[in-house]
C-alpha cells in the first residue's frame, strides 16, 4: 500500500470539509477521487500534501506518518501535485518549464556549476534528455518550442502534467487535470494520461467532470466531506447515492 488515509478529518470553523475519511492507494493504480463542486476533493489533496493540517486522523506514506508535514517535505518523500490552475512560466518555452522544473531540487553544487566541470555537464545532458522524454510521453513534443503562454489551455493543463513529472513522483496528485477543457483537449489529456498508465504511474485524481472514471482503476466518490461509495468504475456509475449526489434523483439515467 503506497498511501493511506485513516479518519482523516478537516474542520474550518463550524464547516467540515472533509469528514472520517479512509481510503488507500496501491502501487501502480490510477484512482479517481470524485464528486460534485464543494464536495472536499481539493482539500483532502491539501491534507496529503502539507497544505492544510488535519484537525483528525491521519496520513500514511510507505508506511511512514506524514500527517502534517511541510509541503516541501511531502514532495521530498515523492508525492507530486498539480493544481487547478497551472503554474507556469508564460514567457519559457514549453521544453524550458519542464527543465526549469529538475532544479527545484538540485543536484548539483556551487563549485561544480561555476567551473562548468564535466560532472555538471552530465547533469545538464541528463535533464535535458529527461525533459524531452517527458514531452514525448504526453505528446507534447511538437510544441516543445512554443512559449507556454502561447499554449491553449488544455496544453498548459498537461505541461503542469509535465512539470510534476520532472522530479520522479512515487505518487502523482492531479487535481481537476481536464477542467474547462474542449472535448479535443479531453481527449488528447485522456491520452497522455493513459501513456502514464502505461509506464506503470501510480496516479490519484481529482475530478468532478464523469468523463474521466474510465481511466481509473478504482474510484472513491466524495459528498459533502464523506465517502459515499468506492469501487470500479462500473459499480460507482450504477450507484443510487452518487446518482442523488450529482443529479438529485436516484431515477436519472
Amino acid at each position: 500500500m503506497l498511501l493511506e488515509t485513516n479518519g482523516l478529518t478537516k474542520s474550518f470553523g463550524g464547516l467540515t470539509a472533509v469528514s472520517n475519511l479512509d481510503m488507500h492507494i496501491n502501487q501502480g493504480e490510477i484512482v479517481g477521487l470524485i464528486g460534485p463542486n464543494g464536495a472536499g476533493k481539493t482539500t483532502t489533496f491539501n491534507l496529503i500534501t502539507g497544505i492544510h493540517r488535519p484537525t483528525e486522523g491521519n496520513v500514511l506514506f510507505e508506511g511512514s506518518n506524514i500527517t502534517g508535514k511541510k509541503p516541501h517535505l511531502v514532495a521530498r518523500r515523492g508525492i507530486g501535485r498539480t493544481f487547478q490552475l497551472a503554474s507556469l512560466f508564460p514567457d519559457f518555452t514549453v521544453l524550458v518549464n519542464v527543465v526549469a522544473s529538475f532544479y527545484l531540487y538540485p543536484k548539483s553544487g556551487f563549485w561544480e556549476t561555476l567551473l562548468n566541470t564535466s560532472s555538471y555537464r552530465k547533469k545538464e545532458e541528463y535533464i535535458l534528455g529527461r525533459a524531452t522524454e517527458i514531452l514525448q510521453l504526453l505528446g507534447l513534443n511538437d510544441v516543445k518550442d512554443e512559449l507556454a503562454g502561447n499554449l491553449p489551455h488544455g496544453y498548459q493543463k498537461i505541461l503542469g502534467v509535465a512539470r510534476a513529472l520532472a522530479v520522479k513522483p512515487k505518487l502523482l496528485l492531479l487535481d481537476e487535470p481536464i477542467a474547462g477543457m474542449t472535448h479535443k483537449e479531453i481527449e488528447f489529456s485522456l491520452g497522455a494520461f493513459e501513456k502514464m498508465r502505461s509506464q506503470g504511474m501510480t496516479i490519484l485524481l481529482v475530478e468532478h467532470n464523469m468523463e474521466i472514471m474510465g481511466l481509473c482503476d478504482r474510484i472513491i466518490v466524495l459528498n459533502f466531506g464523506r465517502k459515499i461509495a468506492e469501487g470500479l468504475p462500473k459499480e460507482v456509475r450504477q450507484n443510487k447515492d452518487v446518482i442523488q449526489a450529482y443529479f438529485g434523483s436516484s431515477d436519472a439515467a
